[in-house]
């Protein structure tokens, strides 16, 4: 295939995404933005309002970068997640590995499909913010760096998740005991700073926390991890796993049997 033809493939793939995610807006947009309010409202009003600043910060406004950031991991990789797997169920996936299009085009549509909706909902969730807080944004390319690495990290940790996953029930196991419990210790609620210099250890070995962290830099220029460090792991996590989605499907992992 010459440019324009792999052109053709990716935004096919990727207008499929996008129009899916519309047509079922009130499951893939509406109840992450229902959650999350409940979050700025529970955390941030009732129990905001007994916590004191954090580095200036009002309590409220410094959980909104941490649940922008939440919401954007989970929809990633669940958008992916689901549709890939949804794909390889009804055996779809066979027409798209015979056809010419290159296995690169395949996972590059599959993960802007979920950087779409990640960010998207991200944005929604930012503007229920507004309505609670005012938050500032320190340094806008900060904050697009991080939700751009973010988003496409996790899309392709769903597009992997879809690979392996051999029942409806394999693609919600990563989620339920690794994603969230790495998400709700990532930072989003507190600084590693309130916890004994043990646990601070610990936390560091959370990637969620760098993603957080860097994403919080962008809006109020304080952060807990290094932002430097932060970005070059994301983009090293992001070229790994895209290598081995690359590996999986030239191999025909979970998807010849």
């Amino acid at each position: 295939m010459n440019t324009h033809q792999q052109y053709i493939a990716f935004s096919t793939i990727l207008r499929r995404e996008t129009i899916r995610i519309a047509r079922i807006w009130p499951q893939t947009l509406l109840p992450p933005v229902i959650t999350q309010t409940l979050y700025f409202v529970i955390f941030g009003k009732f129990i905001g309002r007994h916590i004191s600043d954090i580095n200036g910060v009002s309590y409220i406004a410094f959980i909104v970068p941490g649940l922008v950031m939440m919401a954007v991991i989970s929809n990633s990789f669940t958008n992916v997640v689901s549709s890939f797997f949804g794909t390889k169920f009804q055996r779809n996936v066979e027409e798209l590995l015979v056809s010419p299009t290159p296995n690169a085009v395949i996972v590059a549509g599959y993960m802007a499909g979920g950087m779409i909706r990640g960010i998207l909902v991200g944005f929604l969730v930012f503007a229920v913010s507004i309505f609670f807080t005012h938050p500032h944004i320190h340094n806008i390319a900060v904050v697009i760096t991080f939700i751009i690495l973010t988003s496409a990290l996790f899309s392709l940790g769903g597009f992997l998740n879809a690979i392996l996953a051999k029942s409806f029930d394999d693609i919600s196991i990563f989620p339920t005991f690794v994603l969230t419990p790495l998400t709700y210790l990532g930072g989003v609620f507190y600084s590693i700073h309130d916890l004994p210099p043990f646990w601070q250890k610990i936390s560091l070995l959370n990637p969620v926390l760098y993603m957080v962290n860097g994403f919080r830099f962008g809006f109020y220029g304080f952060s807990d991890v290094d932002i430097a460090l932060s970005i070059l792991m994301l983009a090293v996590l992001c070229a790994m796993l895209m290598a081995v989605n690359l590996r999986f499907l030239n191999q025909g992992t979970g998807l010849k049997q």
